[in-house]
């Protein structure tokens, strides 16, 4: 016998009642969590995995890293920094048939280069380096009254990079990876932990190699032939395209790479100084 009032009937009114309502809330919180699902509030453990929107995100967060190529080598305004200023120095030997004349008209325009970079306080790292190659050709050509010695130095410093980037690659250091890890901000996690993004690096920098490597192959023998207009022509014609079709290809590699693995902070880098 129940010592609920009412006897065992109203006990077992109450046990009903109580069961409906627990039934009642479970189907309220069911249907709630289906309501928050479709609106996209739904926590993402709650929520089921659609693969297409994973093999979306991994897309977009490929594509991400690929376009940092242009970035990581200076863009437009990079290249436009490297190219011109021998497109001056033959233009200018062509009218003055002075080597020191043109000389200092390239080292003049690469400075202006610099000074613009500083006053809209952008990087000077490729217009910097532009100075530098342009001030040594220039020296050199100066010295040796041959006009071709302007451009000996970047026709040295294309094999040497050539040289370093195979060597890269044949370490399992390739120099593409390298340069745009602290871009993507992956760093060196492609080289332990993703495989596939390793592989796509090492795809890339070899293809540098090949690309970058055409433009000492076609001048050095026009440099020992000493004909400065052909050489000077083609120099600034074989500037940009190679570089373009370069990136252009590194870009096509990374869309299809794995997507890059952030790099984790330490714990002293992520906890703001006291």
């Amino acid at each position: 016998m129940s010592n609920h009032p009412g006897g065992d009937a109203a006990a077992r009114i109450d046990l009903d009642a109580a069961d409906a309502a627990a039934r009642q809330a479970a189907a309220e919180e069911a249907a709630d969590g289906l309501a928050r699902s479709i609106e996209g509030t739904a926590p993402a453990a709650d929520r089921p995995l659609d693969p297409a929107a994973a093999e979306a995100a991994r897309q977009a967060a490929s594509k991400e890293a690929a376009d940092t190529v242009l970035q990581a080598f200076g863009g437009v305004r990079g290249m436009i920094d490297m190219t011109l200023p021998g497109l001056v120095f033959i233009l200018t030997y062509n009218i003055t048939h002075q080597v020191s004349a043109a000389a200092w008209a390239a080292l003049g325009l690469s400075a202006l280069f610099v000074v613009a970079r500083l006053a809209r306080r952008e990087t000077i790292q490729h217009a910097f380096s532009g100075v530098f190659g342009v001030a040594l050709g220039a020296w050199i050509a100066m010295k040796s009254g041959k006009a071709e010695d302007f451009y000996l130095p970047g026709l040295l410093w294309s094999v040497g990079y050539c040289a370093a980037l195979a060597v890269s690659a044949l370490v399992r250091w390739p120099m593409i990876g390298v340069m745009l890890g602290p871009i993507t901000g992956e760093m060196f996690t492609w080289r332990k932990e993703n495989p596939g993004r390793l592989a796509a690096y090492t795809r890339a920098t070899w293809a540098w190699v090949v690309i970058m490597g055409l433009k000492p192959v076609i001048l050095f023998p026009l440099y020992f032939t000493h004909n400065v207009n052909l050489l000077g022509w083609l120099k600034v014609a074989l500037g940009i395209p190679p570089l373009l079709l370069a990136m252009y290809v590194t870009w096509q590699i990374l869309l299809k790479a794995p997507p890059p693995i952030k790099a984790q902070l330490d714990d002293d880098e992520e906890e703001p100084a006291k």
